[in-house]
């Protein structure tokens, strides 16, 4: 299975629902045009690089599933970017591409008491350590379904 991009996940407000897109457009140094995090100069003390783009294994999610008794779909995890055949753990600090994007891992993106708090009890749990990563945009460009990711 070669690596790349299962699904793209965003939304335009903190807590509302994600939604499931085919593409979507990656900015440097701003993040995911339509997201919430979308770099806003307003908020700057919450505006870090670590903030531009999440990511998530498919093979997360199907751990969490087989490893804890609740049903856990990809788009709950609140992360952008659902991928497959990349172990995002070890991207920390290193620079890779999802399609023509150029992307460095900045840190695991441990899962969160607001998750949980709009999902059900347990997801927090569940996903320690598998969680995903968060990302840095370094060069803009379009994630599409399909792309492959180059490590």
């Amino acid at each position: 299975m070669k690596p790349s991009v299962v699904s793209i996940f965003v939304t335009e407000k903190s807590g509302q629902p994600m939604q499931s897109v085919e593409s979507v457009e990656a900015v440097a140094g701003k993040g995911l045009v339509g997201d919430r995090k979308f770099r806003n100069p307003a908020h700057k003390l919450k505006d870090t690089p670590d903030r531009e783009l999440t990511l998530i294994e498919s093979e997360a999610i199907e751990a969490v599933n087989r490893d804890y008794a609740l049903h856990l779909d990809a788009i709950e995890t609140r992360r952008n970017i659902l991928t497959q055949g990349v172990s995002l753990n070890h991207l920390v600090g290193k620079e890779f591409s999802v399609g023509p994007v150029r992307l460095r891992g900045i840190r695991l993106c441990e899962p969160c008491k607001h998750v949980e708090a709009l999902t059900r009890p347990g997801i927090m749990r569940s996903l320690v350590h598998r969680g995903g990563l968060r990302a840095e945009i370094l060069e803009s460009g379009i994630v599409q379904v399909g792309n492959p990711i180059v490590v």
